[in-house]
């Protein structure tokens, strides 16, 4: 993508940037925050934003959708600088995309699954928090999410790279403890998602979380 959809919603209003957004957390977490945030929804599936979208005029919220590709360096780029010329902040940041590999023994590895861990899981955040530090300032909140399989046994992609990246958020939490950006790092319950299915196939998916109900569960823990 090369242009970014510009919003109508005035300057003043809170902006709230979700990446991973078509689809499970991501989605739920955008249709909870709508009321109250102007939602700029990231995620690579245009029917999927735009069914989001749907839902989100439903409730009076408005979103601006943006369906691209988070290893995209120059799109993210883009995109922020948008933000910054028609905002100039960003309120809040939900970060939710994730890439979950195939499960296989460390020494099957795929060479194309592991560099699309890599690329989505970490290689990707390692830009957009440089990217999105200025607009969140010192008075945003980012927001990322645990789950942590490192050295699980068929989990080395997934593992490693999920593991890595909540590295690099908890560095940043420590570092701007004092000054901003409010960093923050939750653990959400099992959820019926297609990368779950993949992790876990028969399993019984009434037995887990419905994510709008995680989503509310942990925007209250965010106190948001």
């Amino acid at each position: 993508m090369t242009d970014t959809p510009v919003s109508s919603a005035p300057s003043g209003d809170k902006i709230a940037l979700i990446t991973g957004a078509s689809r499970g957390l991501g989605a739920a977490f955008a249709e909870a925050l709508a009321p109250d945030y102007h939602v700029v929804a990231v995620a690579r599936t245009t029917g999927a934003l735009e069914e989001l979208d749907d839902r989100i005029q439903a409730k009076g919220g408005q979103a601006t959708l943006a369906p691209m590709d988070i290893t995209n360096a120059d799109a993210m780029a883009q995109l922020c600088r948008s933000i910054h010329d028609r905002w100039g902040k960003v309120d809040l940041w939900v970060h939710t995309a994730a890439h979950g590999a195939p499960l296989t023994p460390a020494d099957h590895i795929d060479a194309k699954d592991w560099q699309k861990s890599v690329a989505i899981n970490l290689d990707a955040v390692g830009r957009l928090i440089p990217f999105l530090s200025p607009l969140l300032g010192h008075v945003g909140h980012a927001v990322f999410f645990d789950d942590p399989r490192a050295g699980e046994k068929f989990f080395g992609s997934y593992g490693a790279t999920k593991g890595a990246q909540i590295a690099l958020a908890k560095s940043w939490q420590a570092e701007t403890a004092n000054i901003g950006p409010k960093v923050s790092i939750l653990a959400p319950k099992g959820m019926p998602t297609g990368t779950r299915a993949r992790f876990f196939p028969g399993e019984d998916r009434a037995t887990l979380a419905h994510p709008r109900d995680e989503a509310a569960r942990l925007m209250a823990e965010l106190d948001l």
